[in-house]
């Protein structure tokens, strides 16, 4: 590490060896004054690295005052999305996906009133487990339409691009535009039971459904995300501009 470093970088350091494994939920992350002895910074500096991991709803402050590593949590698609513009992945470090069925399936009700599709219509369906560090973090199932299949034939294919929308995306030249996410409980089925290594005879699920629609209106995917019931799934929004980066120096 530099001697002197900004908030960003204190955070991304933290932040990889939370998405490794090395800080696992629970741990108790450095003091502040660890922190400004480490590596050198101010008191605010050291705050602002803090702060940023909390929006990303890696650490919490727990009783006493302490920052610990936060529970397991899935990313919504606003992180997904600025992780495949920074890095050109939207998984995160240590995170992997593994396909578990490509194919061709009629949309269902959950599916067809959001493709806008007639019930049965055929759609393309992608089904993968996320896992990070090695633990199951959700399961999740992509339906795209035939347009999108007809640009981006390469989604047929059991293969992880680690970013399918983005590719059909660029290949349809027309940007995303904005996303519906549609949270809801309920039982897992024993398929999902088995991917996700819950052994219980009941479990509860969340299910996220998330439609992404083009700039020009068109549906480009609807995506059913399922995690194990005590996964944490956070939104953060940035409701004001960024503050400028300082040198740091303490």
């Amino acid at each position: 590490m530099p001697k002197k470093v900004g908030y960003a970088e204190i955070a991304a350091h933290f932040r990889h060896k939370i998405q490794e494994g090395t800080l696992r939920p629970g741990d108790e992350m450095p003091s502040y004054a660890e922190l400004k002895e480490q590596f050198g910074v101010a008191h605010t500096t050291a705050n602002r690295a803090y702060r940023a991991l909390k929006m990303e709803g890696l650490v919490l402050t727990s009783p006493g005052s302490k920052t610990v590593v936060s529970a397991p949590s899935s990313n919504n698609i606003g992180t997904r999305v600025a992780l495949h513009a920074a890095t050109g992945s939207a998984l995160d470090a240590g995170e992997t996906s593994h396909i578990l069925e490509v194919g061709t399936v009629g949309a269902d009700a959950l599916v067809a009133p959001r493709l806008d599709v007639a019930p049965g219509t055929p759609v393309h369906v992608r089904r993968r487990v996320v896992t990070r560090a090695d633990v199951p973090i959700h399961v999740s199932s992509s339906y795209y339409p035939a347009y999108v299949i007809a640009v981006a034939p390469e989604l047929q294919q059991p293969v992880s691009t680690g970013a399918s929308r983005e590719l059909a995306v660029e290949r349809l030249g027309v940007a995303q535009d904005h996303v519906l996410e549609e949270v809801t409980s309920r039982q897992a089925t024993e398929a999902e039971k088995g991917v996700l290594g819950l052994t219980a005879s009941s479990v509860e699920v969340t299910q996220v459904v998330r439609t992404v629609t083009l700039a020009d209106g068109r549906v480009v995917e609807v995506a059913v995300k399922v995690s194990e019931g005590s996964t944490i799934l956070r939104w953060a929004t940035q409701l004001r501009a960024p503050e400028p980066e300082e040198d740091g120096g303490a």
